[in-house]
């Protein structure tokens, strides 16, 4: 009896956790979402009324949150092979060689992950002032004018994309280098001995040995998108024009600045799901590759 009940007794506070912290909120918020809550409730909790669906329906026809929507969408399609390409790239030269400058140079790249969000947007947003900032101060000896960064709806969506990327890459990074250790040396040493060049042995050996990894980047950086918050909240606000509106900054301004309550959560709801539907594509896609 004792044997049988260990394995939950140890996964038991996690599960709790879990529970507490991701299952729980779930479920209020589907509740709050089929309500007209807003800040009123605070004062009397009779002014809260069930009104059904009517927060999707009104949700559905709100054109700024099918832009958001679609911010989010351009953000992950174009972030995600970015962040993967460029992580497995980087962690792929430094794996080539041991010495103590790439060793160094491994820390250097952990440091985007490891630095606080507001820091870092703050510093690029100095770079992309248009008066002072110095990218402009570069481009400036060939010839280019000013370019409005954070002003430009277009670049704005670069811009705050470019911050996310340079962020997003350094712990996938770290991923990458601890699955390249795990690659067997007995594998590449047979392929150099027929012959593979290095970028043969890459390809056909390096590269299919690291598809789990591949895999979890993919699918851990595809939620993340599809959260996508800090970089534009501090750099542009969600602006200009909505053209950096991410769909969890169009619910953090229905939420906490109009104190839609009701409407946020249902917002909440339907980007919950699509998470989970995409993530559920992926896991099916993976399942069959491995099929």
């Amino acid at each position: 009896m004792r044997t049988r009940l260990t394995p939950y007794l140890f996964v038991s506070p996690a599960m709790i956790l879990l529970i507490a912290f991701g299952i729980v909120p779930i479920l209020i918020a589907a509740v709050i979402s089929t309500t007209n809550m807003n800040i009123s409730a605070f004062m009397n909790w009779g002014n809260v009324k069930f009104i059904g669906i009517d927060n999707y329906t009104k949700l559905f026809a709100d054109p700024a949150f099918w832009n958001s929507i679609g911010n989010t969408a351009l953000f992950a399609v174009v972030g995600v092979p970015a962040i993967l390409v460029l992580s497995l790239a980087v962690a792929l030269l430094l794996n080539h060689s041991q010495n103590r400058f790439f060793q160094v140079l491994r820390s250097f790249y952990f440091i985007p992950a490891i630095t606080a969000i507001v820091a870092v947007s703050l510093v690029w947003g100095y770079l992309y002032n248009t008066q002072f900032g110095v990218f402009n101060y570069l481009l400036s000896f060939v010839g280019i004018g000013p370019v409005q960064w954070l002003s430009d709806p277009t670049l704005a969506k670069f811009s705050v994309g470019l911050v996310a990327v340079w962020r997003g890459t350094g712990l996938n990074i770290i991923i990458f280098l601890a699955a390249l250790q795990a690659v067997p040396k007995e594998y590449l040493e047979a392929a150099a001995l027929d012959g593979a060049s290095g970028w043969k042995k890459i390809v056909s050996i390096t590269i299919p040995l690291l598809r789990f990894a591949i895999f979890f980047v993919g699918v851990t950086t595809t939620i993340s998108w599809l959260q996508f918050f800090d970089e534009p909240f501090v750099l542009t606000d969600g602006g200009p024009l909505g053209a950096t509106t991410s769909a969890s900054i169009f619910l953090y301004k229905e939420g906490f600045r109009l104190n839609q309550f009701g409407y946020a959560s249902a917002g909440s709801i339907v980007l919950f799901a699509i998470i989970a539907v995409v993530t559920l594509v992926q896991l099916r896609v993976k399942g069959n590759d491995d099929d």
